[in-house]
């Protein structure tokens, strides 16, 4: 299983390398090159700083939600976690998706707990992020729309982030109401699948099917929690919301590092349209991500062309995906020599 894990994430990388350079291709590499090594380092500070209180504001909605399941961290331990959970998403291809199960280790080793609870807390966290995401596109894509008429690349966009705002929410809400019934449909299908896979796996015991019940109704019981305490959910959505922003304002002050400024209600939208890119085999959405917001902010900025757009986002993505990268790394490996070997 970790050598087809491996496998996984060198092929994704591989295809990471081919997309940038068919980006950098279209985009001009001597321009852009150029144009991100003259960015002014005071504005790159300021980024930086920028994404750090991100991963701060994220890893108190990652507190908040534990403290709702029981759990106890302290703020700095629970940015710690975050910022190994990013590490996780940000190496392993369809993002959150595959980075989840490894960062419920993380959080079940970090903080003392359940395997399932961690599994359903980054959950949580990941669902409430979704949610300031699409608000905030839908607010800034409107502001912008009263100043200028979208495009047809804008258009498109703002379709996908319309049927994401009613489609996931709705989807959400059909599973929750009939999440017991789901329930039992997973203890179905999946005891027999994990009782197969635990045999090959060394220093593994074969779970029990009363085991692999108990855990997948805890799971469940934690997302209830979650589900049912409005203050914890207030606090958390709050926080996510304040980490989107920080996004964008560092998205924002990139271009202004670049000599290019663009209107802040363009950073507001493209942000989260461009994580929806993040879904794709790409590890963390590394150049499908790029393109994404490269080709918005051009359709959106009549005064930035495709290659200022893409030195500007390379900017943006070089610290809100290499910091966590480096940061959640180091975190990862000190909790793999401390207590992953056993």
């Amino acid at each position: 299983m970790a050598r087809e894990n491996l496998r996984a994430t060198v092929l994704g990388f591989a295809a990471a390398v081919v997309v940038f350079a068919v980006l950098f291709y279209f985009a001009g590499v001597d321009e852009l090159v150029d144009r991100v090594t003259m960015a002014e380092p005071t504005y790159l500070v300021a980024i930086l700083a920028i994404t750090l209180v991100w991963l701060v504001a994220w890893g108190a909605s990652l507190k908040t939600v534990l403290g709702v399941l029981g759990v106890n961290v302290s703020t700095v331990r629970s940015f710690l976690i975050f910022t190994g959970a990013t590490f996780s998403n940000n190496i392993t291809p369809f993002g959150q998706a595959g980075g989840e199960p490894v960062t419920a280790l993380l959080i079940s080793r970090s903080a003392d707990t359940e395997y399932e609870t961690g599994l359903a807390a980054i959950a949580s966290v990941d669902t409430i992020n979704f949610v300031p995401s699409i608000t905030i596109a839908l607010i800034g894509a409107g502001y912008y729309a009263t100043e200028v008429t979208l495009g047809r690349n804008l258009e498109i966009a703002l379709v996908a982030v319309i049927a994401l705002a009613v489609g996931v929410p709705a989807a959400v809400y059909t599973a929750w109401k009939r999440r017991y019934g789901l329930e039992r449909r997973l203890i179905g299908a999946l005891t027999p699948f994990i009782r197969t896979i635990a045999r090959y796996v060394p220093r593994v015991s074969v779970p029990t099917n009363d085991g692999i019940e108990r855990r997948i109704n805890g799971f469940f019981r934690s997302i209830e929690r979650v589900g049912r305490n409005p203050r914890g959910l207030a606090v958390a959505l709050g926080l996510s919301g304040f980490g989107w922003f920080c996004q964008m304002v560092a998205l924002w002050v990139a271009f202004h590092a670049i000599g290019a400024p663009i209107a802040f209600s363009i950073a507001l939208f493209v942000v989260p349209i461009g994580a929806i890119a993040g879904v794709t085999p790409l590890p963390g959405g590394a150049g499908g991500i790029e393109w994404t917001l490269a080709i918005l902010v051009a359709a959106a900025s009549s005064a930035v062309s495709f290659d200022v757009a893409t030195a500007g986002v390379v900017v943006f993505r070089g610290f809100v995906y290499w910091v966590p990268v480096v940061l959640g790394g180091l975190v990862m490996s000190t909790e793999s020599a401390r207590g992953w070997r056993s």
